[in-house]
């Protein structure tokens, strides 16, 4: 069959996914609507129902990143992002491939009385097979906090427990980004983006098919929302297919493919062009 891609489907994600076929899709990214914490226009949800599905389409070497939370209910957390990877490693095939956290910057002055603030998600990146088919970790370098610098005395531990012989080591202006990946949330996005009652950062997504979809392949976002992980494929020369069973959501991010640019600048400052030609844009700062 000829993939429907670039396109905003409004469909049910597990029964459109069945259409597919197998090893089709280079790279899902996407937020499920876990634990009711929104309303999200009638949405039913089957994690499971859309892990197979996306196991099956996935090519050998493909990431599937999904940003979740849970929720607390009677005083603990409901723990289903934690059942979300165990169910999709152990039943149905995916290996983790990392975990890592996306760090929201919270109101300033919250003070909650019963617990701590929340101020992240979860980031499981799932692979199907061994290594990823592309990994391109060039645009998430950050700077170093030492750059330019020699640290002296630097000392490897063995395995054993024994330790090497110091040494000095010349610290590069910039390093590897880290598992911990933040994100502002003021001022992010336009007015369009934040009809929608849950969104992530326009750089969130853009991060992660920059680094691991290649040029030309295809993202896919089974819980599309607002449309930012389609906004983020097409500006970086990415095909996308969005599916959300919401004809709100689904117009939301039609017009924003329309009118939205997702960029980030050599500075390490991503900018929201709300036009592709020459409109103003709003500063995002990458992780520090």
């Amino acid at each position: 069959m000829q993939i429907p891609v670039n396109k905003i489907l409004c469909a049910d994600n597990v029964q459109f996914l069945k259409t597919l076929p197998d090893n089709s899709v280079d790279m899902v990214v996407t937020s499920p609507p876990y634990d009711g914490l929104r309303d999200y226009n009638g949405f039913n949800l089957d994690l499971h129902g859309v892990g197979e599905q996306l196991y099956r389409v996935i090519k050998d070497g493909g990431i599937v990143a999904v940003v979740i939370q849970d929720s607390t209910q009677d005083g603990a957390k409901t723990l289903t992002s934690f059942r979300m990877i165990v169910d999709w490693c152990d039943n149905i095939g995916f290996r983790l491939f990392e975990n890592c956290i996306y760090s929201r910057q919270g109101v300033e002055g919250a003070w909650w009385k019963k617990r701590f603030r929340v101020d992240h998600e979860y980031l499981p990146l799932f692979i199907k097979g061994k290594r990823p088919m592309y990994f391109d970790k060039e645009g998430l370098k950050i700077p170093s906090k030492h750059g330019g610098k020699t640290l002296t005395g630097a000392a490897t531990r063995n395995k054993d427990g024994t330790q090497q012989k110091a040494r000095q080591v010349y610290i590069n202006p910039m390093k590897c980004r880290g598992t911990i990946w933040n994100y502002p949330q003021c001022g992010d996005g336009s007015k369009l983006k934040h009809q929608h009652p849950a969104t992530f950062p326009n750089l969130l997504p853009f991060d992660l098919i920059e680094c691991f979809c290649p040029p030309g392949g295809i993202v896919i976002d089974p819980f599309n929302g607002s449309g930012t992980t389609c906004v983020a494929a097409a500006s970086l020369n990415r095909q996308y297919i969005g599916i959300d069973c919401s004809q709100e959501y689904c117009t939301i991010a039609q017009e924003r493919i329309k009118t939205e640019v997702i960029e980030r600048k050599e500075s390490f400052i991503a900018s929201v062009s709300t036009d592709k030609q020459s409109k103003s844009k709003l500063p995002l700062t990458d992780a520090p």
